[in-house]
């Protein structure tokens, strides 16, 4: 999909379950890189991962700053057990990732937080609506389509499903 915005009202596709995961780390000491840069450069190398296993569950991500200390992604996951298989897998990068993570916890004091969220969100539970926009968000991972064949409110929308 591009970023070429889609002139009028689109809503995401998916209709059925959604895991959203926000996942993220915070610069709390500038100076002390070697304690923030590994975590930083680790989740490139993870969403590379996933984005080529199309087996993987993960449906899409998106890239987000929240000022000079934060940094964090949204990722849509077609299940929980997909997302949860994932970060306990010995042959993916998530694991030495997440060992190396803690082991830097341990030594740095404080230098770099780390935080998740995960929302298992029922089918029927979700819509959304895109205005003049690119693909974004749900509708960027699962696809898009116009409004009108999920129904033209909010409310419709989410009864549909």
């Amino acid at each position: 999909m591009s970023d070429k915005p889609i002139e009028g009202r689109m809503t995401a596709e998916a209709t059925g379950d959604v895991v959203v995961f926000h996942i993220g780390m915070r610069i709390n000491n500038f100076l002390a890189v070697r304690s923030w840069w590994p975590v930083f450069q680790a989740m490139p190398r993870m969403l590379k991962e996933l984005s080529k296993d199309r087996g993987s569950g993960m449906l899409g991500y998106r890239l987000l700053l929240g000022g000079p200390r934060l940094m964090y992604v949204v990722q849509y996951w077609e299940s929980r057990e997909k997302l949860l298989a994932y970060s306990v897998a010995q042959d993916k990068a998530h694991r030495p990732a997440w060992a190396a993570f803690n082991q830097r916890l341990r030594e740095g004091r404080g230098k770099v937080g780390f935080w998740h969220e995960t929302y298992l969100v029922p089918a029927g539970a979700h819509e959304a609506v895109y205005v003049n926009m690119p693909a974004f968000g749900l509708g960027k991972a699962t696809g898009v389509v116009p409004v009108g064949r999920r129904g033209e409110r909010a409310a419709d929308r989410l009864k549909a499903a």
